[in-house]
């Protein structure tokens, strides 16, 4: 390795890459940066291989198998953000290299983006804006629910899960929840089989990450589950909900409407969702300024960490021992 290892930032969701570059480059590593938009897995690889990075720091760009393989100086893959479906994970622990992310950061965010999705939903906020803009003044149309009366069901009950819960206990609401992990004090919050959330809840939030076990775990059979005249709202990953099964659901009646802050195949909408009783953000539910600021500072600082033989903060692996 050079006595200046190299940092590779794939792609980043902002204006600039002015905060990586200060704490990198501050640190005495030299610091290059791939295209603003995420570019393909090869694209990836080669960038990996032209470098030959000690770190690879990636937003939403694809660190594959080939990518971790392509340096042989390679110490860490730090996600600027939570998820960590777009990295090999499993090929980086095999090779002795760490797995970051920020969980963190924007816990406020995504749990305000959840709440507002419900709150536009039950009060009509984007479906009256447009109609009002339309030149159409029709109060005595409305079909609207009391948020008091509702029965909240959170996929998921994690960071971001149980800070939705908190806020939403403000509303009055009945809290239900389901999750894989053993929950040791849940509070009010009834914690219930998956299908028995769907059964029972007015709103079913989904707050669960990507992985194989979470990839359309709300597919057509459980969508049915759901009580007639229920809404969705998704702020984690597109692909936990089966896009077809649910545009069938919306068309059909059985659910009164969805707030998507992601989609299955994103950024391709497809026109069966482009209807007045679906919400639509493009995947934003993460961002403000300054959870911004975080997760571009909290990554860096973990990626100088393992770049200086010191365990990173946020391991989301245990590398094993390099060869």
């Amino acid at each position: 390795m050079t006595s200046r290892p190299t940092v590779l930032l794939t792609d980043y969701a902002w204006p600039d890459n002015a905060i990586e570059a200060e704490l990198i480059e501050g640190a005495g590593f030299r610091f290059v940066v791939g295209p603003a938009k995420a570019a393909a897995a090869d694209a990836i690889t080669a960038l990996s291989a032209e470098y030959q990075p000690a770190a690879i720091m990636t937003n939403w760009a694809p660190v594959s198998a080939a990518a971790i393989a392509a340096t042989a100086h390679l110490r860490i893959v730090a996600r600027l953000g939570v998820g960590l479906d777009n990295i090999a994970v499993e090929e980086a622990t095999r090779r002795g290299i760490w797995v970051t992310n920020v969980p963190d950061y924007s816990v406020e965010e995504v749990s305000d983006h959840a709440v507002g999705m419900l709150l536009a939903c039950a009060r009509g906020l984007a479906h009256y804006d447009r109609e009002v803009r339309a030149g159409r003044w029709e109060p005595a149309g409305a079909k609207l629910r009391r948020v008091r009366d509702l029965t909240c069901g959170i996929i998921g009950f994690g960071r971001s899960g149980r800070r939705t819960a908190e806020k939403l206990r403000g509303f009055g609401v009945r809290l239900l929840a389901h999750t894989r992990s053993p929950v040791a004090d849940a509070g009010d919050v009834a914690m219930t089989t998956l299908d028995e959330l769907l059964r029972r809840s007015d709103v079913v939030f989904v707050l669960v990450p990507l992985t194989n076990e979470t990839r359309h775990l709300l597919d057509r059979e459980r969508i049915a589950l759901m009580k007639p005249g229920a809404f969705l709202v998704n702020v984690s990953r597109g692909a936990v909900v089966e896009n077809q099964a649910l545009i069938d659901a919306l068309e059909s009646g059985r659910l009164a409407g969805a707030g998507l802050d992601v989609l299955e195949g994103e950024p391709r909408v497809p026109p069966g969702l482009l209807r007045s009783n679906v919400i639509l953000t493009p995947h934003i539910a993460f961002s403000s300024d300054a959870s911004l600021r975080d997760v571009r500072r909290k990554a860096s600082e973990d990626v100088i960490r393992a770049l200086r033989g010191e365990r990173p903060l946020q391991a989301r692996n245990e590398p094993l021992p390099r060869s």
